[in-house]
């Protein structure tokens, strides 16, 4: 508890990073700038991609663009912190730095989750009621769907930060990570925080496990559902299904795992957190570009076309 007339704020956190060896720490810098490079240039291509290219004006592309986007946003939100880390003796991140990065972070992490969600209901229309996917995934359907799931992550990330930012911070200010989140910051208020930390778990766990759920009942389904398929259109529709598991399998994995248990660090928390932040963001752009024929074919046509923009220009 904070004592009466004590008005010491934390105005700073300390980040452990990822290690305090300075040689990985070099090394680490050179890995992780060529990922966040490949992560930016992967998913901004892909919207490129998908908003010059008319064929690809369908819901599937139209919420693959929207991951692409959010993949981009959440990685930068952590990425170019922890890479001016690798090279600073001291880890530090202002306090309204650090709730910024929280905000940020949940915002994007939640508005993906329900995403992910949504793409999976988009493919149970799609494969099990094709008669009728245009009347269920139309234009308007998809655009409610768009606002719905960003007003739920910014309802979503708006409570937590309020509730991070409801206790006192006088001391200890060291983090056990390479970014604040916001289990990590609570256990640091000079204040009782179990009420705060089981409505973290109500918040975040519980949203990670019940889109989990609904996930694994949708793909389910589609699965029952193919048994009856021809050959070629039932494994093109595995490959989307698979593909798509994958990518909600880390994501939503992540959630839960550091989510729906207290707030406690754990010697396993910063190569999940690694997989959240970086791989994830990584492997989209791989799992949905280059093993998609449409979106291959896109992108060559999106080269050939700036090939005959600057011959014209000479």
């Amino acid at each position: 508890m904070v004592l009466p007339g004590n008005d010491s704020t934390v105005k700073a956190f300390i980040l452990s990073g990822l290690t305090t060896n300075h040689s990985a720490e070099l090394a680490l810098f050179i890995l992780f700038t060529v990922i966040y490079t490949l992560i930016l240039v992967g998913n901004i291509l892909i919207v490129i991609t998908i908003v010059f290219d008319q064929h690809l004006h369908t819901p599937m592309y139209f919420f693959l663009s929207n991951l692409s986007f959010i993949d981009v946003c959440h990685s930068t939100v952590v990425m170019p912190k922890m890479l001016a880390d690798f090279l600073a003796e001291t880890k530090t991140i202002s306090f309204g730095e650090c709730i910024a990065q929280m905000f940020f972070l949940h915002l994007f992490a939640c508005t993906e989750i329900f995403l992910l969600t949504i793409m999976a209901y988009d493919r149970y229309a799609a494969i099990c009621h094709p008669l009728h996917y245009t009347a269920l995934m139309s234009h308007r359907i998809c655009l409610r769907l768009a606002v719905a799931m960003w007003l739920g992550g910014l309802v979503h990330s708006i409570a937590l930060t309020a509730l991070t930012l409801s206790v006192p911070y006088c001391g200890p200010n060291a983090i056990d990570n390479f970014f604040c989140d916001v289990p990590l910051v609570i256990k640091l208020a000079c204040a009782n925080t179990y009420v705060l930390e089981i409505l973290i778990v109500s918040n975040s766990g519980v949203i990670s496990v019940v889109c989990f759920i609904v996930l694994v009942i949708s793909y389910v389904v589609i699965l029952i559902s193919l048994r009856n398929r021809f050959s070629a259109g039932r494994q093109k529709a595995l490959s989307t299904c698979a593909a798509h598991l994958t990518v909600v399998i880390l994501f939503l994995g992540h959630c839960i795992f550091i989510y729906l248990r207290p707030a406690k660090s754990l010697a396993a928390d910063k190569v999940v957190s690694i997989f959240f932040t970086a791989v994830t963001p990584l492997l989209n752009p791989v799992i949905y570009t280059l093993r998609n024929k449409e979106m291959l074919n896109a992108l060559n046509k999106l080269r050939g076309r700036q090939v005959d923009f600057s011959a014209k220009g000479h």
